[in-house]
């Protein structure tokens, strides 16, 4: 009898809770919203005495996982640092046979320049430039630089990057000049084959690799020939590097510059002396006064 009696009671104990639980739940939200109105401090503590108890479970159980993560990414790493040891030992190994060739070149080239008597080239003036504006559309493939007349910049004069050709001036300003990229529709760059000594001209078309056009002869130009500049015309000193032979494909020769105009900040306006195609006008010497005339 008694447990009859106390079945009972739990059952309907159990039946009121069922009962009124969704009412305690909205009894209780609607305590809690206006707790929060009424008293925005005492939420926000105990938010953060909430989280501050959090914390440490949260870090805790955070921690393994960031572990395993780090140790996965340093057996990532010591992999790749071994496969590039392995590759910079080939190349250094590499580095030292031409290190070695370039040395006795060199000083073969010394003894040679010696007995032939041979005059060196002057070192050329340049200014370095910075470049100010993009001008490159579907039209035309040209960058505005920091530098006119008044830093000794002249129409024609060579544009590299390091000792990379990039282009050459197209006009001149008293703060400012223009220079014409060597992918330019307009551009004409004469150069030659550095292997086979074929010379062409570097024809742009508005494309990030130029033609080569009016290659002289029937030469094999295959992919990865460098290319220099050459001194036809008179328009750039020999030598100058411009890119490599990137596709040959039905007679269409295509070159790859070496330096590719959205990574240009800073080029060096150089003066070799040349005017060729583009004759740049040199300042007109100081005129001297005469003895007898002096005021």
């Amino acid at each position: 009898m008694k447990q009859s009696g106390a079945t009972g009671r739990l059952a309907t104990l159990r039946l009121l809770v069922q009962r009124f639980a969704f009412l305690s739940l909205m009894v209780g939200a609607g305590a809690l919203m206006i707790l929060g109105k009424a008293d925005i401090v005492l939420i926000e503590q105990t938010r953060a005495l909430v989280a501050d108890a959090v914390a440490p479970v949260l870090d805790a159980m955070g921690r393994p996982a960031a572990t395993v993560a780090q140790v996965t990414d340093n057996f990532h790493e010591l992999a790749n640092l071994r496969t590039e040891n392995a590759r910079l030992k080939e190349e250094n190994t590499k580095l030292m046979h031409w290190q070695i060739v370039a040395r006795r070149l060199e000083s073969e080239n010394v003894v040679l320049h010696e007995q032939l008597n041979v005059i060196p080239d002057p070192d050329p003036a340049f200014v370095t430039a910075r470049v100010i504006g993009d001008m490159g559309s579907a039209f035309g493939h040209s960058m505005l630089l920091g530098s006119g007349s008044k830093d000794g910049v002249r129409k024609g004069q060579a544009v590299l990057a390091g000792e990379v050709l990039v282009g050459h001036i197209a006009e001149v300003g008293v703060r400012s000049a223009r220079m014409l990229l060597i992918t330019d529709i307009n551009a004409r760059t004469p150069v030659v084959v550095e292997s086979s000594r074929t010379r062409a001209i570097l024809t742009g078309d508005n494309s990030s690799r130029p033609r080569l056009n009016y290659v002289s002869g029937s030469p094999s130009i295959s992919v990865g020939d460098r290319i220099v500049t050459a001194a036809s015309g008179g328009a750039f000193p020999p030598g100058i590097p411009v890119g490599v032979v990137s596709s040959v494909q039905d007679g269409i020769i295509r070159v790859e510059p070496f330096i590719q105009r959205h990574s240009l900040e800073f080029v060096s306006v150089v003066d070799f002396g040349l005017g060729g195609i583009l004759p740049f006008e040199r300042p007109p010497p100081p005129e001297r006064r005469r003895r007898g005339k002096e005021e």
